[in-house]
Parts: structure tokens; sequence; C-alpha cells
């Protein structure tokens, strides 16, 4: 039985850096750098930790979406479409822990 979610596939092996050098050219990389660098260095301390791959196989995927939805956010934003009649997410969810 593997550790990994079904839903799924595991990403490669050289997906974190193919990941790195994608947000390298994104327009946002002064601040996606130092993020995922911190997300990638606290999952290898996880995974360490745990003897699980799991957590280096969440920071890719949850960096692979963010990056694959960027440009529809950027699309959004790009609009002017009004969204202050939303409720913060935050306020739904409550305060991090």
């Amino acid at each position: 039985m593997s550790a990994q979610p079904e839903y799924a596939p595991a990403p490669s092996s050289g997906a974190a850096a193919q990941l790195l050098a994608r947000i390298r050219t994104d327009h946002r990389a002064d601040a996606w750098v130092p993020a995922f660098e911190r997300d990638w260095g606290k999952a290898l301390e996880d995974s360490r930790a745990s003897y699980s791959l799991t957590p280096l196989h969440d920071v890719v995927r949850t960096w692979q979406i963010r990056l694959d939805t960027a440009p529809a956010v950027d699309a959004f934003i790009d609009s002017g479409m009004d969204d202050s009649g939303f409720v913060a997410l935050e306020d739904v969810l409550g305060p991090r822990q």
C-alpha cells in the first residue's frame, strides 16, 4: 500500500528542480522562489522525520497547481472584475493553526 494519495500520480524525481526553474521565469519570482525554497526545506525536514516522501510530493503538487492556475488568476485580476462582494477564505475557515 502506498503512502501517496490515489488521486494523483507521484511527481518525478526531478520535479522540484523543474518547478523551481518554472518559478524563476514567473513575474512573481522574487516572492515565489523564497516561498518555494521554504516549503521545500520544511518538507525535507518532515520527510526525514517521518521516513515518508509524502511531504515532498505535496509541495510539488501544490506548486504545480499554483503555477498552472496563475495565468487564470492574472486574467481575472487584469479583467478589472469587482470581487469585493465575496467573503475572504480566512473569514470562513478561521485563523490558521
